[in-house]
């Protein structure tokens, strides 16, 4: 008959789920980068430390984790385009 189950199903298949509009640029993104105690910018930051190895002084990078800034939000420019945006791009 007319409204089975069927019908309820279609209905429920043309439905669609709220989904927020992507916008096409970035203007902003998370920065990969850290700060120091320094205020020194860098991707790691390493510190010399002198090691005694058999009545021998040895020079030898140690990498820093602690005290360490993250970056935050940078401003990108020019803006990227959205990963997520569907758009073709060519060349002409």
């Amino acid at each position: 008959g007319v409204g089975g189950p069927e019908a309820a199903g279609t209905k429920q298949a043309l439905v669609r789920p709220r989904t927020r509009a992507v916008p096409p640029f970035l203007f902003t993104h998370r920065g990969s980068m850290l700060y120091d105690e320094d205020g020194d910018l860098a991707q790691e930051f390493y510190e010399e430390t002198i090691i005694t190895k058999n009545g021998q002084k040895r020079a030898k990078l140690r990498r820093v984790h602690k005290n360490l800034i993250p970056q935050g939000i940078v401003k990108l420019d020019p803006p990227r385009i959205h990963v997520d945006f569907p758009v073709i791009l060519y060349e002409v």
